[in-house]
């Protein structure tokens, strides 16, 4: 059996939902599944690193694009939202699992806005009996009171957003949620200027054991640094390896 690549699709709140999943050589793999940041998609580089990376060592990776993001349906501003996001990735575990192609063991990645998303589902998956193994957390929000350069400029990937978006539907702290967490990895640059890098300490002093937080010297929200992006690929590789093997 070699690697493969399988696309997926699913519904979630009549929204059709598209992703990858890449499996590995072995046969039921531990499955990884990740959630990218408010403007991301499933082609953000940390998405694309872990689908290389992870099934050629034995990990199976789904990245998918939210709703309203990438090549799923919705509207970005009408359908994004802290809550909504935990309902594509709960939509999107449920869904691969029962493709049967990986086992039933859960890792969750998440970076920026993706972070925050495993975080709350965390507790959700807890009650359908679904206790994720551990996260991975790059630049998390864990309050978002704490954001300072809030993006209100319109892009190429969505138009400009008021202030009351953001009011709206991404307003939350989760510190409280964090407590829920174990075996949980952080990453978080020291000059990231989107994130404050005080949610790290936040999110690491009230997870538990095991936990590893790495601050990143000089680092930035999107670890655009190629010695940190490769620190994080080695880090990742051993947590995952010390979780699963």
């Amino acid at each position: 059996m070699s690697l493969q690549i399988k696309e997926i699709k699913f519904t979630c709140d009549n929204k059709i939902i598209k992703g990858m999943l890449h499996l590995p050589a072995d046969p039921n793999p531990p499955l990884v599944i990740g959630s990218h940041g408010l403007e991301g998609s499933m082609e953000s580089a940390k998405q694309k690193l872990m689908s290389r990376i992870l099934p050629e060592n034995g990990f199976a990776f789904l990245r998918f694009d939210h709703r309203g993001c990438g090549s799923s349906e919705g509207d970005f501003v009408k359908d994004t939202s802290l809550s909504k996001r935990v309902q594509d990735i709960l939509h999107a575990i449920e869904y691969t699992l029962a493709l049967n192609l990986t086992d039933q063991r859960i890792f969750l990645f998440g970076s920026s806005l993706g972070g925050s998303t495993c975080i709350s589902l965390w507790s959700r998956l807890v009650e359908k009996g679904l206790t994720p193994w551990g996260a991975i957390l790059c630049a998390a929000p864990v309050n978002s009171l704490t954001i300072a350069n809030i993006p209100l400029n319109g892009n190429d990937r969505r138009p400009a957003l008021p202030l009351s978006f953001f009011e709206d539907n991404l307003i939350f702290d989760l510190t409280d949620k964090a407590g829920d967490l174990h075996n949980i990895l952080i990453f978080h640059g020291d000059k990231d200027t989107t994130v404050p890098v005080e949610n790290a300490y936040n999110l690491y002093s009230n997870a538990k054991e095991p936990k590893k937080l790495v601050i990143l010297k000089d680092g930035d929200h999107q670890m655009s640094n190629t010695d940190d992006q490769k620190k994080f690929e080695i880090e990742v590789l051993e947590w995952l390896k010390k979780t699963f093997c």
